[in-house]
């Protein structure tokens, strides 16, 4: 196991290759979504997520890493290909969101140890981005969980399901 120096690159690489994915994704979706309010979600923050996908490269400059280039010529067509197959593989936008929201919310899980790890180590740039990152991270969560909440009530909702939540509702406990 990498430790120090080895270990931060490794860490920012792996934060790098995933963010890179959800960023990709946010954008084939804004393109392609039919239902406004998804498209909006995916506007809305792109620019964010960008800004975020920079001061992760930023700070892997920073460190000495390789650069963000060579990242994206191996990481891109990787990437591609794992949302080409989770899109491919769903028929919604109902699932498409909810993977876009998972990938969401394994970005602010490390965005949170960033923040938490750069603060015991001293590294303020590391905090920085951690603070950042899982600010946002948390307010497309919320925005995208709302969303998706939406999408399975009007998906879900029918004359038998109504029926059936109102039969359901008799039969409970008191």
């Amino acid at each position: 196991m990498d430790r120090g120096n080895d270990f931060l690159k490794s860490q920012i690489h792996d934060a790098i290759v995933q963010h890179y994915g959800f960023v990709k994704s946010i954008e084939d979706h804004e393109a392609q979504a039919e239902d406004a309010r998804f498209r909006d979600l995916c506007t809305r923050y792109i620019a964010t997520m960008r800004d975020h996908q920079r001061m992760l490269e930023d700070y892997q400059s920073e460190l000495g890493a390789p650069s963000a280039g060579t990242l994206r010529r191996s990481a891109g067509p990787r990437a591609a290909a794992a949302r080409n197959l989770a899109d491919t593989a769903q028929e919604s936008e109902f699932s498409r969101l909810q993977s876009d929201l998972l990938m969401s919310l394994q970005a602010e899980d490390a965005f949170k140890i960033f923040r938490e790890a750069g603060r015991a180590l001293g590294l303020r740039g590391l905090a920085e981005i951690g603070t950042t990152g899982e600010r946002d991270h948390s307010s497309y969560s919320r925005d995208a969980n709302r969303l998706a909440q939406q999408m399975f009530i009007e998906r879900a909702r029918s004359p038998e399901i109504e029926t059936a939540a109102t039969g359901s509702a008799d039969l409970a406990p008191g």
